[in-house]
C-alpha cells in the first residue's frame, strides 16, 4: 500500500503524488508476516544474521567453542561467496565483528573471548595465503 502525499505545484493547485514505498510500522510488518505464516525476528540484527545476503554461513558458527574452526568456516564462506563486495578477509571479519558488536549483545564473556580469538586466527589464516 502506497501512502499519498500532496504537493503544491507552481500553479498553486494541490496534486496528489504516490510515494514509491510506504513504510509499515513494526506491528504492521509483524501482522503481515504472521498472516503469511512466517516468523519475524524481533531485532534487525537478528534478521541480518539469519538472512544475510553477504555470506552463506554454517548454522551455529558463532556458537562454536573452537576459534580455529570458526575462522576456517568464515574463510571458506567468504572465499566461496560471489555476492561479497570486499575482499574475503574484509567480508569474513565484517561478519564476525557484526556478530560481536550487534547480534551478540548478550554474549557470555567466555564466548566473546572465543570470538575475539577467532579474529586473530582469521588474520593468521589469510596472512598465510
Amino acid at each position: 500500500m502506497a501512502r499519498k502525499a500532496t504537493r503544491k505545484t507552481r500553479a498553486g493547485s494541490n496534486r496528489t503524488k504516490t510515494t514509491p514505498r510506504a513504510r509499515r510500522s513494526h506491528h504492521a510488518r509483524k501482522a503481515l508476516a504472521h498472516r503469511r505464516g512466517k516468523d519475524v525476528p524481533r531485532k534487525w540484527s537478528q534478521r541480518v544474521t539469519q538472512d544475510s545476503n553477504a555470506l552463506d554461513l554454517e548454522p551455529g558458527v558463532f556458537t562454536w567453542n573452537d576459534p580455529k574452526r570458526i575462522a576456517q568456516s568464515l574463510k571458506r564462506s567468504a572465499e566461496v561467496s560471489v555476492r561479497r563486495k570486499g575482499t574475503p578477509l574484509q567480508s569474513a571479519m565484517s561478519m564476525l565483528n557484526f556478530h560481536i558488536n550487534r547480534a551478540g549483545t548478550n554474549l557470555e564473556a567466555a564466548q566473546r573471548r572465543v570470538l575475539e580469538e577467532a579474529k586473530q586466527e582469521l588474520r593468521r589464516l589469510f596472512r598465510g595465503k
